[in-house]
């Protein structure tokens, strides 16, 4: 996961990293652009401990000059780089066998589900707000980097639940762990979100 960030409502901790394309043979390209991380702890909760240890992390991809259908795009980033990722401080690893909690090799394009904007903003939103009322600054933030976008994307895809069968050796560390994928083809763009906490 990306480093702590403050508690601006601008996107906070957005990062600029040099991309690279999608690694297997033939795939579309995906040149990855950016990491947004929104570290729920920065933002000032009125009760102790209202943050929960939760954060936000987002992923910007850029999509190639003749991107494929939405589930080509997840089968292409399924093998970027960037999808090898614990989301437990231990970043992308191009060698890494995992994503969130889950063994690499369980998660594939079928894993994704089909959602509407009002399903996937309900999904973060509850999650977001499990513990009540956010901070109005952290309420702006996650407007940002995560609401807005949802509702732009042409296509949004949520993963389900693999079970613990899918797990890799320390999967499941994570109390809640939610993600979606959005497709904007408007904007010729990609997005992995992940919502969850330490």
């Amino acid at each position: 996961m990306a480093a702590d960030t403050d508690g601006s409502a601008e996107p906070a901790g957005a990062q600029a990293r040099t991309g690279g394309a999608a690694e297997a043979p033939g795939a579309p390209v995906l040149d990855f652009r950016e990491q947004v991380f929104v570290n729920f702890r920065r933002f000032d909760f009125a009760e102790p401990g209202g943050h929960a240890y939760r954060w936000l992390d987002v992923k910007h991809f850029d999509l190639g000059p003749r991107p494929p259908d939405d589930r080509g795009l997840l089968e292409a980033l399924i093998g970027h780089v960037q999808f090898r990722d614990g989301y437990a401080g231990d970043g992308a690893n191009e060698a890494g066998g995992w994503h969130g909690s889950y063994r690499l090799d369980a998660v594939t394009a079928d894993a994704y589900e089909p959602v509407s904007a009002q399903e996937a903003e309900h999904t973060v939103r509850t999650w977001a707000e499990g513990g009540g009322p956010v901070p109005a600054a952290l309420a702006a933030a996650l407007e940002q980097a995560a609401y807005q976008p949802i509702r732009a994307a042409t296509g949004r895809y949520r993963l389900r639940e693999l079970g613990r069968d899918a797990f890799h050796v320390w999967g499941g560390v994570h109390i809640e762990f939610h993600e979606l994928v959005l497709v904007d083809r408007r904007a010729g763009t990609l997005a992995l979100l992940v919502g969850a906490d330490d």
